[in-house]
């Protein structure tokens, strides 16, 4: 086995396991933190149901994004869209046999990757060109977006500039999963689209990218507007409260 096959093995490995263990962690400190204030963004739905169907919409359509800045929701919504088709046309090489739904998503994961990488262009673009975003731009943002367009432009070259070998790919992440490790490729676009998915995994739980799983815990988001009818006394106050 060579070395560059152990060295991407266990990098991917310990990516994996930083990934699920931080994502864990946060996740776990979003759950335990109290909302004191009943705060949620108003116009809010009164009731639990109307709180699922305003968050079920902010998480397929960002409606709240879509109300604030138009060209910024095209571009934000275009991205994820697109990076959801790519991820599902990826499934494919954890699966064997592969899933019927998967091997239909296929040519539409194909070019959902030139949509991806052109919604993270105007993504980038926005935080040089409007000046009340740059003013606000830290260095890590920038070079988030950075990662994911080199993610993205070198998925696509893999496709259609320099043609890897798949079925050895596939190989080697299903031995991943078995435990029982294949040789990997050595095409050089392919280590580095490697390697940069495995960064952006074990920088995903201390990154701003946390949003995805942080809205689900957002008081203003998750809360009903219920405050003349139900007093709200967060975990914490109750605990107290139980004391003698």
């Amino acid at each position: 086995m060579s070395l560059l096959t152990i060295f991407y093995s266990v990098l991917l490995y310990a990516a994996t396991a930083v990934l699920v263990v931080g994502v864990a962690l946060k996740v776990r400190r979003y759950a335990k933190t109290p909302a004191p204030l009943k705060i949620p963004t108003t116009p809010a739905p009164t009731t639990r149901a109307g709180v699922g169907w305003r968050m079920a919409r902010e998480v397929v359509f960002f409606e709240s994004l879509f109300k604030s800045s138009k060209w910024t929701w095209i571009f934000g919504w275009t991205f994820h869209f697109a990076l959801l088709l790519v991820v599902l046309r990826h499934v494919r090489y954890f699966q064997e046999p592969v899933w019927l739904p998967v091997v239909l998503i296929q040519p539409f994961g194909t070019y959902a990757g030139f949509a991806m990488v052109a919604a993270l262009g105007g993504l980038w673009a926005r935080r040089w060109l409007v000046d009340r975003v740059r003013y606000i731009s830290t260095p890590s943002d920038h070079l988030m977006l950075a990662l994911l367009l080199a993610i993205g432009l070198s998925g696509l070259a893999m496709r259609f500039v320099a043609h890897t070998d798949i079925v050895a790919l596939k190989a080697f992440i299903l031995g991943l999963m078995r435990f029982s490790w294949q040789a990997l490729p050595s095409d050089p676009i392919l280590l580095v689209h490697l390697a940069l998915v495995a960064m952006l995994m074990i920088i995903f739980p201390i990154s701003k990218l946390l949003h995805a799983p942080g809205l689900f815990f957002s008081p203003t988001r998750n809360q009903a507007d219920n405050a003349r009818e139900v007093r709200h006394i967060s975990a914490w106050a109750a605990a107290l409260d139980k004391q003698p």
